[in-house]
């Protein structure tokens, strides 16, 4: 059975969406009882793990996830917006929590 180690957020601070993102991840590290690590303006750690354009660059901020088995997953890459093109807090929640349930179990 696989396991989520600890949670990884890599943002900044002046980042418009960085709120939004830690929000999220703070609210899935709650739920699931895990470590959270803050990585600030990490490029390489996106460009080795994270999601990237087909020019290979990053972006930020993005959350991913370390498993007990070593492997680091992408949890939420991209904010959710409402139909009316806002912030949606709760669906980001929820595709986090839906991405590591497709890779983790416990």
């Amino acid at each position: 059975m696989t396991m989520i180690k600890k949670l990884v957020l890599v943002t900044s601070e002046g980042h418009p969406q960085h709120k939004y993102f830690v929000s999220v991840a703070n609210v899935v590290r709650d739920k699931l009882g895990v470590e959270l690590e803050i990585r600030k303006d990490d490029y390489v750690y996106l460009t080795n793990y994270g999601a990237t354009d087909e020019l290979g660059l990053t972006w930020l901020p993005q959350l991913l996830a370390e498993l007990d088995n070593g492997d680091v997953i992408k949890v939420l890459t991209e904010p959710k917006l409402t139909p009316q093109g806002q912030l949606d807090l709760d669906g980001g929640i929820k595709e986090a929590l839906d991405r590591i349930g497709e890779y983790a179990n416990g």
